[in-house]
């Protein structure tokens, strides 16, 4: 829409071969339909806007607003060769377009008549600053979904293993970044919400033994959310096959893999604190009366213990529970290494 309009305001309307120009009906700033009282009165305000500005401009006043009120579209002919034209002229290149723009008489918008002379004009190509590159490859269609999903997968992480830092810094960043690109482009939020709910089946699948059903769905959802994300009918918008499926069974083979190693972390015997002494063999260095205290060598080092039951010296235990700095041991009777003897 905005295209149309500045092109049919402008001091000089031109098109290149085989392109067209039109289909100016309003829609709303993300996308999304309007209802039908909003749409009306939306497509009015606009369509008289058009008919202004190619009235003032001596252009086709009704093609200009069949344009937004119908939605049509016209080929860089038929806009040139309109009655009265809804275009000045039609150039293949840059390069024509300054040479037939040489010595035309321009009307301005206050009136005036300018002669213009292009005639070895020197041309400036305007490049975006680093801000306006970055901010441009953030919006991207690709980039925002990669960036929302390995945010929620560093989040993920920092809270699986809390103290990481890392995982959620990164995270957190790049969920930042794809909020801000999800203000620019039409999104559909149940997009979002399917590719979160294919990481949850991804995670709950490492976590109870369905022999692969909520991975699938996990997979599949995350697949579906991908195409449902961008709410837009515009071909540049859209992900595409050879974007998704390579990114979304990455992503799930990732947090799989992620989940796997964390809940084996949680199974794994700890190694260190108190929890780490239990069920640990050890061995007396000096007899321990029933319900007294004696010394017990276990992890290569000596600490005070008690026991239920009386130990004599240099028998083996095996610590049971852990009292602030005194262990608690049984004795442990030893077999030889075939077994119990018959």
């Amino acid at each position: 829409s905005a295209g149309f309009l500045i092109t049919i305001a402008a001091d000089v309307a031109a098109m290149a071969p085989g392109t067209h120009i039109g289909a100016a009906h309003p829609v709303s700033g993300t996308g999304q339909a309007m209802d039908e009282t909003a749409a009306e009165k939306a497509a009015s305000d606009v369509a008289a806007y058009a008919r202004s500005l190619a009235s003032q401009r001596e252009r086709n006043v009704e093609l200009a607003e069949k344009a937004v009120t119908d939605s049509q579209s016209f080929t860089e002919r038929e806009a040139l060769e309109a009655e009265p034209p809804l275009i000045d002229l039609v150039a293949a290149d840059l390069d024509a377009l300054i040479d037939q723009l040489d010595g035309r008489e321009v009307r301005r918008w206050d009136g005036d008549t300018v002669t213009l002379h292009t005639a070895g004009a020197r041309v400036e190509q305007v490049e975006m600053n680093w801000r306006q590159r970055l901010l441009s490859a953030v919006a991207h269609p690709q980039v925002a979904v990669l960036l929302f999903s390995l945010g929620t997968l560093g989040l993920t992480i920092e809270l699986w293993n809390p103290g990481a830092i890392l995982p959620g810094i990164v995270g957190g960043l790049c969920l930042l970044l794809a909020f801000f690109a999800f203000q620019i482009l039409p999104i559909n939020y149940v997009g979002l919400l399917l590719i979160l709910f294919g990481l949850a089946l991804l995670v709950a699948e490492m976590l109870t033994a369905t022999y692969g059903l909520l991975a699938t769905g996990g997979l599949v959802a995350m697949v579906l959310g991908a195409l449902m994300v961008i709410d837009s009918p515009a071909p540049e918008m859209q992900l595409g096959w050879p974007f998704i499926l390579p990114s979304m069974l990455a992503l799930g083979l990732i947090v799989m893999l992620l989940t796997r190693l964390g809940v084996r972390s949680q199974l794994t015997r700890p190694v260190t604190g108190s929890s780490g002494m239990l069920e640990q063999p050890g061995r007396t260095t000096e007899p321990i009366p029933a319900g007294g205290a004696g010394t017990v060598l276990t992890h290569g080092e000596l600490w005070s213990a008690t026991s239920d039951e009386e130990i004599g010296a240099d028998e083996p235990v095996r610590v049971v529970a852990v009292e602030g700095m005194r262990l608690v041991v049984k004795r442990q009777s030893e077999q030889p290494p075939g077994g119990p003897s018959t």
